[in-house]
């Protein structure tokens, strides 16, 4: 359901009186009402769940209408924008469960009712005044088109602007786009389903029990609670570094049930009494005068794919905390203030807990801490995303062999260079604050180089043992990052052909990262604390980048680096340039082929073995694996056929979705299968903020099928038969113009017109549950392409 639509937002003013289109409600759904509450947590939770929240599910939720909770519901709808990349003046958060509790205290912050709240709590009264109601009305009563494409009247581009209807001017928004009731842009509701939400509506929206805890998650939560508030200075740092790391993540217990997860937070109230989350927008920001208490609150809500991250906890993992925390011989003489210069700078604030230990902190669960700027609020839309490639491959240093940069005594005197933009704000001084930056950085390059140039040089094999082999058998040690043009995942593993370019993180890149797009960033803030965000993360993708080209031979990095940065070096002024010497200081040797980079993958993936090379990922045969390795015929047939499709490269991509997902039926005994079909853009240069089009190179575009649902956010989706998989690869693969692609779709697709959307929508929703029962969410459709 969507009421994101294209017109401009409507203005505010008194109620206006009910209107005679406002008085046309379902009277047949009336007189058949039950007089038993209907069920919101077995009955309309589950619709909202299938049809719902794959729009109305996050930040980015039309209106900033939340349906993945009954407090989104009384909350209602607001006119302003969380994301607006042109605000010059940042707004006060409105977090559902966080920046007010009450109904009444969303109303004060503009929020309008989505249901009645009128003085009549008649069922007639309950569907007059519903603003939900009256827009699934408006759909059942101008259903759009069932076959070919919408009409261009529907406008379902990412940043088209909103119009958010108050009650009282639902009449002029329906009279003026009667096509835009919901669910907006998809197939009405089944029959069955719009009843129940209806008379659940007429009965006045009845709430349900909340779930129950189980006892052993209870047992497990007294145990962290009471460790993570333990009153030593050294377990307050501790516990302070912690909190700072996993405030955005989804917690699991190991053994509670698969969707049962928590958030924690920080609470005016003591374990064992109600918690009171303390509102501030960055997990670093003063909580206040008054004693806080680390606390695990419940989280509720239906879980969406977009924003879903899990971090797991286990007797194990507080055994490691210790171990890495609270085991190493340190003192904590003194507590940092929150309210001091440098909150946000880690190593300042951390500076006593050793950087090994943080370090393998990090490691531990790398992809997590990756999704969080993948996943987060930061990461939507262009702007947010460009700054990184389409797809790319992340390795780690190993913490054993690389000293400098956990070195405490390096870290002390680098600290001040290592400051992030989180701590400038809102501020319009874009100019000044990136000149500061960007001498911090040089600087603290500078450093490194020095000792760089110190360094031993090592042959390729030996070279291999500095990256983390994830102490052989920890996935997180190879990821690979896909970006969906205005969306991306991180997957375990390295997946698809040999990237353009890969990162090598050491821990400063590393931390500075989840400071710079997790911890420090407010989706709230104005145009300068994003873009100084954006501007930021340049300089760390290129210090990751330039980790990978040291392992390369010196000969052969600047021509690499260079093709990297197509045109950056005529339009930046050579004071923006970093330090360069790196370049030629040979550090590994012992290649024996003319195509050094390619080689150096080979020798990576060897490195990590399985933890690097999956059955996952289907490429072109070219000296890597590519024949199907699954014993059933159907599946091998699929399998075989989808790596004919990922052969497909060059321009001819670009009609393609960025993301699309494919569903093989099988014969009658096997389980259909799915594929993701990722299409990743290639660009001369990732480096200008308002330019991906312009930058673009897709004549090297390419595509990567992977076996499963990669992705939040699935452009389109395609549904075949097993018989049609050979077909549907030949004429795939035989695609040169837009109207060829138009052809295959009529074949294969499903537009958002064709009602069936629903159905393998749930087929997807249900295998990705299927495929990852914790970590899976309910996938995002507000991007499914107009085909």
């Amino acid at each position: 359901m969507s009421l994101l639509v294209l017109a401009s937002s409507c203005s505010l003013g008194e109620k206006p009186p009910v209107t005679e289109q406002q008085a046309d409600v379902d009277f047949d759904l009336l007189t058949t009402l039950p007089e038993a509450p209907i069920s919101y947590a077995r009955s309309v939770r589950p619709i909202l769940e299938k049809r719902c929240v794959a729009c109305h599910g996050c930040y980015d939720a039309a209106c900033q209408l939340k349906l993945t909770s009954l407090e989104g519901i009384h909350r209602g709808l607001s006119k302003e924008l969380v994301y607006d990349g042109a605000r010059i003046s940042g707004v006060e958060p409105t977090r559902l469960f966080i920046d007010a509790s009450t109904t009444e205290e969303w109303r004060a912050k503009g929020f309008h009712p989505v249901l009645n709240e009128t003085d009549d709590p008649s069922p007639e009264s309950n569907l007059r005044n519903s603003v939900l109601y009256q827009a699934l009305r408006l759909k059942q009563l101008n259903p759009q088109p069932r076959i070919g494409m919408l009409p261009e009247t529907t406008d379902i581009s990412l940043d088209r602007s909103q119009v958010c209807p108050a009650a009282g001017e639902f009449d002029a928004f329906s009279e003026a786009n009667p096509g835009w009731g919901m669910p907006y842009g998809m197939p009405n509701l089944n029959d069955q389903d719009y009843r129940t939400i209806v008379q659940w509506l007429a009965q006045g929206a009845p709430a349900s029990e909340s779930a129950e805890i189980s006892r052993e998650t209870l047992t497990q939560i007294d145990v962290w609670e009471s460790f993570l508030n333990g009153p030593s200075n050294k377990q307050r740092l501790v516990s302070r570094y912690i909190y700072e790391h996993l405030f955005l993540g989804h917690i699991h217990f190991e053994g509670a049930p698969e969707r049962e997860f928590f958030r924690l937070v920080r609470s005016s109230t003591p374990p064992g009494e109600t918690i009171q989350e303390i509102p501030t927008v960055r997990p670093f920001d003063d909580p206040g005068k008054g004693p806080f208490y680390y606390r695990l609150r419940p989280y509720e809500p239906i879980v969406v794919a977009k924003n879903h991250v899990v971090y797991q906890w286990s007797a194990a993992k507080l055994a490691r905390y210790q171990e890495l925390f609270l085991e190493p011989d340190y003192r904590v003489t003194t507590l940092p203030l929150y309210a001091q210069e440098g909150q946000s700078n880690p190593f300042k604030v951390f500076e006593p807990i050793p950087p090994v230990s943080r370090y393998r902190f990090l490691l531990d669960d790398a992809r997590f801490f990756i999704e969080g700027f993948i996943k987060g609020p930061v990461c939507r839309g262009q702007i947010a995303l460009n700054v990184i490639e389409d797809q790319f491959w992340v390795m780690f240093f190993d913490p054993d062999k690389v000293k400098l940069s956990l070195d405490p005594d390096f870290l002390n005197r680098m600290s001040d260079y290592l400051e992030t933009p989180a701590d400038q704000g809102d501020t319009l001084q874009l100019l000044a604050i990136w000149r500061k930056f960007w001498k911090q950085q040089k600087e603290y390059l500078a450093a490194k180089q020095a000792a760089f140039e110190k360094i031993h040089t090592h042959d390729l094999d030996d070279a291999m043992s500095y990256l983390w082999d994830g102490d052989g058998e920890n996935p997180n040690a190879a990821l690979t990052v896909f970006r969906h043009f205005d969306s991306a995942s991180v997957r375990f593993g390295f997946l698809g052909d040999y990237p353009e370019t890969a990162w090598v993180l050491d821990y400063p890149v590393f931390e500075r990262i989840h400071y710079l797009l997790v911890a420090g960033f407010n989706v709230y803030g104005n145009v300068g604390h994003q873009l100084n965000t954006r501007l930021y993360m340049d300089f760390l993708r290129m210090e990751g980048e330039d980790h990978f080209l040291v392992f390369l031979p010196a000969e052969h990095r600047k021509e690499i680096r260079d093709s990297w940065y197509v045109g950056v070096r005529e339009t930046m002024n050579d004071e923006f340039q970093q330090p360069l010497d790196w370049l030629s200081v040979q550090a590994v040797v012992g290649y024996q082929s003319d195509d050094p980079q390619r080689e150096l993958y080979q020798n990576i993936e060897q490195r990590l073995g399985p933890l690097g090379i999956t059955n996952e990922s289907l490429y072109p045969c070219g000296g890597r694996p590519c024949t199907s390795q699954v014993a059933g015929s159907a599946e091998k047939a699929a399998d075989q056929a989808m790596a004919r499709v990922a052969a497909i490269q060059g321009a001819v991509l670009q009609i393609f979705p960025d993301l699309a997902f494919l569903r093989v039926r099988t014969p009658e005994g096997e389980r259909d299968l799915a594929y993701s079909l990722i299409r990743n853009r290639q660009y001369k240069n990732i480096s200008s903020i308002f330019q991906d089009e312009a930058n673009a190179d897709p004549n090297e575009d390419t595509l990567t099928v992977i076996k499963g649902i990669e992705g939040s956010y699935p452009q389109f989706f395609f549904d075949i038969d097993i018989a049609e998989v050979e077909r549907f690869a030949e004429l795939i693969t035989r695609i040169k113009t837009r109207e060829d692609y138009e052809i295959f779709v009529s074949h294969f697709g499903l537009r958002r017109t064709n009602h069936a959307i629903w159905d393998l929508a749930d087929w997807f929703n249900a295998e990705y549950a299927r495929e990852k029962p914790i970590q899976a969410g309910i996938l995002d459709l507000s991007r499914y392409q107009n085909r």
